[in-house]
């Protein structure tokens, strides 16, 4: 049965436009409390947020909705994604709530949900959430003397922070680096400048004045462009840029050339495995991760398992088979010994880790294999059956058959926006270009198409 509500990241939308409302936050929150009331003890739930103008709206409807269903709720205000699911654990909750777009612009928002054990739901289990918020809940109400209570935490940036430089290693400072932060205007706009200088580096922070409308706007890992020049202008020797709810990174070497999450995770799955520490034989990314990186770790005889585009499927494949390191190229990157989500600012540690122990500059350290030629490009879809056109089937089609033995191609909904991405990868630049450039005219046809249609 399609789902309404859950796409690969949760629930997201415009705001104020369905699913995004406060209406349909007040049901899923009583949805969730049910799914997740377990025994007669006093339930919790931790609710973070980033710093979206919306999120003053959509907080105090998912508060109302647990408080209405007898739970507790403990708020933390703007704090990363990853420090939801932290705490989620740490106080013992039942669940845990993260209001964020995570990359997207001001204008949309959304409902990420935690379970107990701080990793985010099933499909299975959102679907039974998905199905609870769509029958009447008045009966099922807590009774007046059950109510739940609502109150903030005030040392919730603290512990995040704590818990974030303990994964550093002992006896190593970040002292002598300079580094930019660029914090997206986003939730780590107070807990990431802080995380780096309490180790010792000099900071140059930007983007850290949110202003509610402000987040991913030119900034973050969605616009590196920022904070790379800012590297270049200060002589900095790393930039670190992190997206609206600090979940992924995108990096910049002392030249300001942009670091992707592939070469990260190159350089931690080999450190991993250096060190004695790599679990599972390799590393867990996605359909994108560029061939050179496979390549990489091939001739150190460790292997790249792919998975469908979504860090939750990238986790979901690292708890069951064994592995302790998975990403995305985004800049997602998941390193299971500390965090049972993407985070921004503890992969950053972990690359500033390997630069201070090897004593050599990012732009060496970061560049472990050269990659193939690779162009994506998201085509804006209404309806979503562009992928069912007997033209755009045979211009994939087509692709598919002059890829075979020279590189790949993606082409896929995502899950988060209504686009379409389409990506091909090869050693020939120009056949990318022309492949990628067929097949997102032909969906652009269709969709002008149905357009006229209607």
């Amino acid at each position: 049965m399609p789902r309404k509500l859950f796409g690969t990241d949760g629930i997201r939308g415009r705001t104020n436009v369905e699913p995004m409302t406060a209406e349909t936050a007040l049901k899923v929150a009583m949805a969730a409390a049910l799914q997740f009331r377990r025994g007669d003890h006093r339930h919790r739930v931790v609710i973070s947020k980033d710093t979206r103008l919306s999120g003053y709206m959509l907080e105090p409807a998912l508060t109302a909705g647990f408080i209405s269903m007898g739970l507790d709720v403990i708020t933390t205000g703007p704090l990363p994604t990853p420090a939801a699911a932290m705490l989620t654990r740490s106080l013992r909750a039942d669940l845990g709530v993260m209001i964020s777009a995570s990359h997207n612009m001001y204008e949309d928002n959304g409902i990420k949900l935690f379970g107990p054990d701080g990793y985010k739901l099933s499909d299975a289990v959102e679907g039974v959430i998905e199905s609870l918020a769509d029958t009447d809940l008045a009966g099922r109400l807590a009774a007046s003397s059950l109510l739940g209570r609502a109150a903030h935490m005030e040392d919730a940036t603290g512990r995040y922070i704590e818990y974030v430089k303990n994964t550093f290693p002992k006896g190593l400072t970040l002292e002598g680096l300079k580094i930019v932060v660029d914090c997206a205007n986003g939730a780590a706009y107070k807990v990431g400048p802080r995380v780096f200088a309490e180790l010792g580096a000099e900071v140059v922070t930007i983007g850290d004045a949110p202003d509610g409308k402000n987040i991913n706007a030119g900034c973050g890992a969605v616009a590196p462009d920022a904070m790379q020049d800012a590297v270049v202008l200060h002589g900095a020797d790393i930039g670190v840029a992190l997206d609206g709810d600090a979940d992924r990174l995108i990096l910049a070497d002392e030249r300001g050339r942009r670091i992707d999450g592939d070469q990260i995770m190159a350089l931690v799955t080999r450190d991993a495995a250096d060190n004695g520490r790599l679990k599972g034989g390799g590393l867990v990314a996605t359909l994108m991760s560029n061939l050179g990186l496979e390549r990489f770790l091939g001739s150190m005889g460790l292997q790249l398992v792919r998975t469908p585009v979504g860090d939750r499927y990238v986790v979901d494949h690292m708890r069951t088979h064994g592995f302790n390191v998975g990403g995305e190229q985004s800049g997602h990157i998941v390193l299971s010994d500390y965090s049972t989500t993407g985070d921004g600012l503890i992969a950053a540690l972990q690359v500033l880790a390997c630069i201070r122990q090897k004593d050599r500059p990012a732009s060496e350290t970061l560049s472990l294999f050269e990659p193939y030629p690779q162009l994506l490009k998201s085509i804006r879809i209404n309806g979503g059956l562009s992928l069912e056109d007997e033209t755009v089937r045979a211009s994939i089609a087509d692709a598919e058959a002059r890829l075979v033995g020279r590189g790949r191609l993606s082409v896929r909904k995502s899950g988060t926006e209504p686009v379409i991405r389409v990506m091909a990868e090869a050693d020939d630049e120009a056949l990318i270009r022309e492949i990628v450039d067929t097949i997102c005219d032909a969906i652009e046809g269709f969709e002008r198409q149905e357009a006229a249609a209607e």
